[in-house]
């Protein structure tokens, strides 16, 4: 049985052209680059958010941040932790995208703002004289840059 390769196949369902499956497959590709440009566009709008949040004063008076951090440290400290991740923040929040944190350089108190500012001030005030230390550190390196920081109470 040979095959006529040169014979038209009528148009009909399910036949279709190159020209077809291009148009179709950037249609696609369009259709999916636009999502991705919406989902950008929302993560966008939340980190807004949240950084706004960050700017604002807290709702806490510092007897209830004391009453939190101890209940993390005292939970830590039972399973036998000696350091407890107490925070945690964009590094947008620092005036140097967080490369004094990451290099560790001894000022990096001076680069932060907003929030992380203020947290670092309740350890300079509450817990440093209890003996506690602080540690601040980058807990992630998106796109090999410095991302989200952390700032962990320790003792020993």
């Amino acid at each position: 049985m040979s095959e006529n390769r040169g014979t038209a196949q009528p148009a009909g369902a399910g036949v279709f052209s190159v020209a077809d499956l291009k148009r179709r497959m950037a249609e696609r590709e369009a259709a999916k680059a636009a999502e991705e440009v919406r989902h950008m566009q929302a993560q966008e709008e939340k980190q807004k958010a949240v950084m706004a949040e960050f700017h604002k004063p807290p709702e806490r008076t510092a007897d209830q941040l004391m009453q939190l951090v101890m209940g993390l440290v005292n939970h830590a400290a039972e399973s036998g932790q000696s350091e407890v991740q107490v925070y945690r923040f964009p590094n947008a929040l620092c005036s140097d995208g967080g490369r004094r944190i990451n290099n560790a350089e001894p000022d990096w108190p001076d680069s932060l703002e907003g929030r992380p500012k203020l947290a670092y001030e309740f350890w300079h005030d509450h817990l440093r004289p209890l003996g506690f230390g602080l540690k601040a550190e980058v807990l992630e390196y998106p796109g090999g840059m410095p991302g989200d920081i952390g700032f962990f109470l320790t003792w020993k």
